[in-house]
Formats: structure tokens, C-alpha cells, sequence
């Protein structure tokens, strides 16, 4: 079942903000956080993971301690628009770890990437011998973050936004 067609109740509501807050939340940690027995928080967990509404637990690494340095967004066109290039397109960025995230869009551009790497000599590899190259890709165009004023820290649960 999807989360947008279950109904989710208040208590389901500040336990997914608890944990997106710390996914390592013991259910006694939770229990104390939201007023429910553990047990009860040991229930409603096990089912909002077993519906998918929350779908996994990772830790947040800082990439520029891990040597990325560089921050990018690149937006690409298509060299055609029909499905087999677009499944190309899609099979290239899932071998890719410097792609960190990837969205299809409408309007000018087909594609806008969120890319990390080490630095201006990775990101010109990275751009004219992985992405240029490609069958798939018609033009590129790269914007280097200067600062990121909000990074995604969780969805908004349990707000009317």
C-alpha cells in the first residue's frame, strides 16, 4: 500500500519524525519521545517498514570529509527523446557514484544531476570523458554550488506543508 492512500495517525506521525530525527531510536527511546508503550512503538515501526512509508536507515556523511569537495548541479539534454535513450541514459547514472541524485524533468533541459566530486579536475573528467561521450547525451551544462543554504534534513511530517 502506498503511504499517500493509508491513513497515517498522529502518533504514526511524530514516530516518523523521531525517527528521521535518529533512525537509531531504540522503541524504549520512543516510547518515551511519543507516549507509547515500546511495544506499541516496536508495532507501528515494523508495520510503516513493511508498507514502505519508511524504507530504510543510512548514515549522513559529510562528503567533504570523505574528499568531495566539489559540489555540482548539471543539467543534460538528451541527443534523442525516446525510451531506449532514456533507459541508456538511466543505466549510465546508476554506474555513476559521483551522481548523487538525478531527476527527469519537464521544460528545457531533460535531466538535472546533483554530482560531488573531488575536485576541477574530476568534475572535467567526470563531464568531457563519462557524460559527453555518452550516446545518449547531447549537451551539458554544469553549475558549481558556491553554498548550500539548505540541505535536506527530512520530509515535513506531521505539518500541513
Amino acid at each position: 500500500m502506498d503511504a499517500y492512500n493509508m491513513q497515517l495517525d498522529r502518533l504514526d506521525l511524530k514516530l516518523l519524525a523521531e525517527l528521521q530525527r535518529d533512525g537509531r531510536l531504540t522503541n524504549n527511546d520512543l516510547s518515551e519521545r511519543i507516549g507509547l508503550s515500546p511495544s506499541q512503538c516496536s508495532r507501528r515501526r515494523a508495520r510503516l517498514e513493511e508498507d514502505k512509508v519508511i524504507r530504510g536507515y543510512r548514515a549522513d556523511i559529510d562528503r567533504q570529509k570523505m574528499g568531495l569537495g566539489l559540489l555540482v548541479v548539471i543539467s543534460v539534454t538528451l541527443a534523442t527523446h525516446n525510451r531506449d535513450n532514456a533507459k541508456r541514459f538511466a543505466k549510465l547514472l546508476a554506474d555513476l557514484p559521483e551522481v548523487l541524485e538525478a531527476f527527469s524533468l519537464t521544460g528545457e533541459m531533460d535531466y538535472h544531476l546533483k554530482v560531488a566530486t573531488k575536485d576541477l579536475a574530476a568534475l572535467s573528467h567526470f563531464v568531457n570523458e563519462v557524460l559527453l561521450p555518452h550516446d545518449s547525451v547531447q549537451h551539458v551544462k554544469t553549475s558549481i554550488v558556491l553554498n548550500v543554504l539548505k540541505d535536506f534534513e527530512g520530509l515535513a511530517v506531521g505539518t500541513d506543508h
